[in-house]
């Protein structure tokens, strides 16, 4: 970024303070204030330093748009407001450019954003990183992965609509460009008792509401199930429809991410088989049938719902219904079988519906996993999103949430470390001594619960895992004897005597001191959701099922696999999945985004001050400010410092021309800061005490007024002298022009008195010349009559002399012709008489020798002489034909359509075919004498003709016209010596047109030169060229029907000769100027041919106004041809005389 580009910051307009370490004075009161004060002008995102904090709005924010994504990209952290951008900017850069894994923290309890704030990170990651099409495929994948896993992981509760039921961990991979290669996703305790029960007021999780919602009759008739909610009893009915959610639109939103992120068809089809299979569960109901023994066993009441269940599965209903009526037990060589009761039968069947979903979500993951995970085993760079659930204090506490709370003690514990580190390392980095920060350390709380010896984890699965009698009472016993003196644990029943008579803690519960404050946990299901028991019969049970993914649901069902070990607790598995999170964090820089929820009626634009307080308090955000704030408050690097800041020293402003480093310090002495108040790093320049940062952005403020007036008083100045100087050039120019004007007017009165004694004295000259012109012709003309008639006499005299001696010589003509006719009549009448008698003896021979003949031969005729005779006869008239047209002489001119007649009627096919074989040679022969030039006229006549040809009616009378090319002979020419000199190409074409004026319709004479690149306007007159316009600038050339020579040159929008738009000329030889153009436009590879437009109406673009040009016909006026008039602003009519 340039120095002189104007930049924003965090400081500037600021709506409260934009960074809570800037916060003065700093109680957790000015706290809450300046977040409402935030919250209340649609600020919902604030910083502690690097961290992030988000207040649900509860209402679409039009921040979120692509300029928005742009704005935010390659830029500064704290160059622009507080926005999740920001931080997903600065993650991916430093992933990029500084090769360091990422991860983004989301926290915050249930409502607050989280997973609207993942979907945030990961688009902005999206739109930011490269393009490409497999780029692109695995960007969609990715962002596709969230619908599938929010429809079989989030449900409605009462504090949230979509709220996410598991905690989710997305590794997002990245090749050295920053282009994303894949993903790997990792869940984390998915709240799978949703599946059977749900609180008052909540749902069930989405996939069951869309399924029945959005799909198809013949899909609902597949998987046997209703539309009806009320028919299905694992679906609470007070919540099944919510305000906002299409369960149908996103059940068709589902179906195609799945496409898309990879799932086969029957992939699908078999997950909703799965999902109905788990509806159906919830409706089998059991009754007690008492035993010969004296015990009861269950069976099911209605076995159509088991019956449809094991059609979806695959399954022999037979063993199902058993293993919902006998357990086995398996103790090394024995087994022993024992019948369910009904209490018994109804938790195998809910155990089995919560196993079921859980693990389809599980195979949901991986299989989502596999899709997604990147191709090439090279180096990735990775980033990672964790959206996991906040720190949860209800009024009923149970095992679910003691997890929960863990798993945010250790996100506590690992985000004091290394934030407390991130300042470290800065410290040392820039120089700075580093100080140690008193904090609290939660790891005496973490170490309570997940110490392997005495934490409460590690007694939970010891309680579990003992023989005899196990409840949970005797879990909580064996708390109060191993922790009762923890400083963070309170029991009412332990050793300790301070809390026997606190009566908030009740005798079945225990409370534990977290950093976000104390919980309290009722123990009461502790043991059986840790323990999370799912029957042998049953696992076996599915296993013999048919269906693709029930085997692999359940492995432990394999008969050829037993295995006696007891499965780990839900506690341990949690336990290790994170401590594998932390490990895996611990490798990567941090990004945190702290989500608060502003109230519980999921409303915008209200604030509960005690809501938001609790989840500050639980959150850590003060004591995060105190650790940000406890070294230095504020830090920025020094060119950025020193361009905010340089105008408070005249020594710096307005330009400092050394090291930025030393501006700085030159600017904080002039200022006079305190030494203690800041430190110079090695970058950057750290600020104690917010109040010092606060004072220079005063100091700033009150500069920028004082160069505010400074800027308008320089700007008023200029604009007065501006105004006088043009006040004093136009009183320059009217004076100029008034002396010009009594110049004029004092030389045109001397120049008409000068007129009229020259024309008196020409006057007297010219008469006096006139009469002696006239006395002269008067003596000639005398002279002239008199030898006239002299002439004239002698004239006659002769006449009559030569007139009688040829009346003589005619009458000896005439009789001597008469002689000579009589004698040639008497030899002409003795020839005839002569020739008579030859041609009868002739004849008589003839058919004398016909009849010697034909007695001759007559005994060689036979049956087949009459076809010898015939052939011999055509042949020999064919050959009198040929040698008929051999002696004609026939036309070689390829116009001339004359041919002989044909003599005989059968020879028509042979007559007209010889006539074309004909037509053709003598068309090549007179194609042979062409020369190069010929052939290049003859083919621009022949694309004048497929231009043109009974389109325009000018172009008949061209036909016979030769294409010259130069009219104006342009290099004989002395005058257009330096117009020729002008012209780089060989001109193909000069003339004179005329150029239309749009003001008055009239045409001016005009130049026209075309070479192969360009066509120049030039006076006629002076050959100065007016114009030149590159041909590729051409787009059209548009033409009327009528007879006229009207044309456009149409310029392209955008072109550089579009400023004068476009041309409307008139020439006699518009066919021949519009065919060279179209030719050298089909001639050139490199540009596009020229469009010819023929209209009798179109629009001409003069400068910044369209007008259109109409032809009309009309008869002529006053002798003229082509009228064209001006009748308003916007057209041009042209009258053309009808032919």
């Amino acid at each position: 970024m340039s120095k002189m580009e104007v930049k924003t910051s965090l400081l500037d307009n600021m709506i409260g303070v934009g960074d809570m370490v800037l916060l003065e004075p700093l109680s957790e009161d000015s706290f809450i204030g300046n977040l409402k004060n935030r919250f209340d002008h649609n600020e919902i995102y604030t910083y502690i330093g690097s961290v992030v904090i988000s207040m649900n709005p509860y209402k679409p924010l039009p921040i979120y748009t692509a300029e928005k994504v742009e704005e935010y990209r390659n830029r500064n952290f704290y160059e622009l407001s507080p926005h999740i951008y920001a931080l997903a900017d600065e993650a991916y850069r430093s992933l990029r450019d500084q090769d360091k894994d990422q991860c983004i923290l989301i926290t915050g309890e249930s409502g607050s954003g989280k997973t609207e704030a993942s979907k945030f990170v990961m688009s902005y990651v999206a739109a930011v990183c490269g393009k490409g099409q497999e780029v692109n495929k695995v960007k969609e994948q990715l962002l596709q992965s969230n619908p599938v896993l929010e429809a079989f992981g989030n449900a409605k509760t009462v504090r949230n609509d979509n709220s996410s039921r598991f905690g989710k961990y997305m590794d997002i991979e990245f090749d050295f460009k920053g282009d994303p290669l894949g993903g790997v996703i990792s869940n984390y305790l998915l709240e799978k008792s949703r599946v059977v029960k749900q609180p008052r007021g909540e749902r069930n999780f989405h996939i069951f509401y869309q399924l029945l919602s959005g799909a198809s009759e013949d899909t609902l008739k597949n998987l046997k199930l209703d539309r009806d909610f009320s028919k299905y009893n694992y679906l609470s009915l007070d919540s099944a429809t919510v305000n906002g959610l299409d369960d149908a639109a996103s059940f068709r939103t589902v179906r195609n991410a799945m496409q898309i992120v990879g799932f086969m068809e029957d992939e699908v089809q078999s997950v909703l088989e799965l999902v109905a299979a788990v509806l159906k569960l919830g409706n089998i109901e059991f009754k007690p049938e008492s035993r010969v023994n004296g015990f009861d066993e269950s069976r099911v009441k209605d076995k159509n719902d088991l019956k449809e269940m094991c059609e979806l599965l695959g399954l022999e209903q037979s063993v199902l219904e058993r293993a919902f009526s006998f357990r086995t037990v398996e103790a090394k060589m024995e087994k022993v079988s024992t019948t369910l009761n009904v209490a018994q039968a109804y938790y195998a069947r809910d155990a089995l519906a919560k196993n079921l979903y859980s693990r389809l979500f599980s195979w949901l993951v991986n299989r989502i996993n596999e899709s997604i995970k990147a191709q090439t085993k090279v180096r990735k760079k990775v980033m990672g999103v964790l959206d996991i659930y906040g720190f949860e204090i209800f009024e009923d506490n149970s095992f679910e949430q003691f997890i929960i709370n863990y798993c945010n003690e250790k996100l506590q514990q690992i985000f004091i470390e290394l934030t407390l580190r991130e300042e470290q390392e800065e410290y040392v980095r820039e120089g700075i001594e580093w100080t140690n920060i008193e904090y609290f350390n939660n790891a005496i709380i973490c170490d309570l619960i997940e110490n392997n010896q005495n934490g409460i984890l590690a007694m939970l699965d010891e309680e579990c895992l003992r023989p005899g009698t196990v409840t949970d009472e005797t879990f909580l016993d064996k708390l109060n004897t191993v922790c009762a003196e923890h400083q963070h644990f309170e029991s009412r029943q332990s050793k300790n005597s301070k809390f026997l008579t606190d009566h908030s803690l009740p005798h079945n519960c225990f409370r534990i001191q977290h950093y976000a404050g104390k919980v309290l946990y009722r123990v009461e299901g502790f043991v059986d959701k840790n323990n999370d028991l799912l029957y042998r019969d049953l696992s076996q049970a599915m296993y013999k099922a048919n269906h693709s993914l029930i085997k692999l649901l359940f492995p432990e069902g394999n008969p050829s696999k037993v295995n006696l070990k007891r499965p780990p607790t839900a506690g341990f598995q949690f336990k290790a999945s994170v401590g594998t999170l932390m490990k895996n964090l611990l490798t990567k820089n941090p990004n945190y985004i702290r989500c608060i929820k502003p109230n519980d009626k999921k409303a915008a634009h209200i604030f509960t001050d005690s809501l938001v307080c609790h989840q500050v308090r639980y959150l850590g955000l003060m004591e995060n400010v105190r650790v940000r704030r406890a070294g230095y408050a504020f830090r920025q690097a020094y060119e950025p410092c020193l361009e905010r800041y340089k105008m408070l020293c005249k020594q710096t402003w307005p330009h400092w021309r050394g090291p930025v480093r030393d501006g700085v310090e030159v600017l904080l002495t002039d200022l006079q800061v305190p030494v203690e108040e800041f430190a110079y790093g090695r970058s950057k320049i750290f600020i104690r005490n917010p109040r010092t940062l606060f004072f220079l952005e005063e100091k700033r403020r009150q500069c920028l007024e004082d160069l505010a007036t400074l800027i308008q008083k320089i700007f008023r100045g200029w604009k007065s002298r501006r105004q006088f100087l043009l006040l004093k050039k136009s009183q320059v120019v009217v004076a100029a022009w008034y002396r010009r004007y009594a110049q004029q007017k004092k030389y045109q009165k001397i120049r008409c008195s000068a007129l009229v004694v020259q024309s008196f004295i020409r006057g007297w000259k010219a008469r006096k010349i006139l009469r002696e012109l006239k006395y002269k012709k008067r003596c000639e003309e005398a002279v002239t009559t008199i030898a006239a008639y002299w002439h004239g006499t002698q004239a006659r005299r002769e006449l009559r002399r030569l007139k009688e001696e040829a009346q003589n010589k005619h009458a000896v003509s005439v009789i001597w012709a008469a002689w000579l006719g009589t004698k040639a009549r008497r030899e002409l009448k003795r020839l005839k008489e002569e020739a008579r008698r030859k041609h009868a003896i002739a004849v008589i021979w003839a058919y004398w020798l016909g009849l010697k003949v034909r007695r001759e031969y007559r005994k060689f005729f036979r049956a087949n002489a009459g076809k010898k005779i015939y052939d011999f006869t055509i042949q020999r008239i064919m050959q009198k034909y040929f040698l008929g047209l051999k002696t004609t002489t026939l036309s070689m001119s390829p116009i001339d359509k004359s041919w002989p007649a044909k003599p005989y009627g059968f020879l028509e096919g042979t007559h007209q075919e010889l006539r074309r074989i004909f037509h053709l040679w003598r068309c090549k022969k007179y194609r042979s004498k062409f020369t190069k030039e010929m052939k290049a006229t003859y083919e621009e006549k022949l694309a004048a003709s497929e231009l043109f040809k009974d389109k325009k009616a000018l172009y008949p009378s061209s036909v016979g016209q030769p294409f010259k090319g130069d009219y104006v002979e342009l290099s004989k020419n002395p005058k257009y010596q330096k117009l020729n000199s002008l012209v780089e190409d060989k001109v193909l074409l000069a003339d004179v047109v005329s150029k239309i004026n749009r003001a008055n319709g009239k045409g001016a004479p005009r130049m026209f030169l075309l070479t192969k690149n360009n066509f120049v306007l030039a006076d006629q007159k002076t050959g100065q060229v007016k114009t030149s316009v590159p041909l590729p600038d051409l787009s059209s050339v548009s033409v009327s029907t009528q007879n006229d020579g009207f044309f456009a040159l149409r310029v392209k929008e955008g072109a550089t000769s579009a400023a004068k738009g476009d041309f409307l000329l008139s020439s006699d030889r518009l066919i021949e100027i519009i065919t060279k153009l179209h030719r050298i436009g089909s001639a050139s590879a490199d540009r596009n041919q020229i469009k010819i437009d023929i209209s009798d109406e179109f629009l001409v673009q003069f400068k910044q106004d369209k007008v259109c040009v109409k032809f009309i016909q009309g008869a002529p006026k006053n002798g003229n041809g082509v009228i064209c008039k001006r009748k308003n602003n916007r057209l041009l009519e042209v009258s053309v005389p009808s032919p």
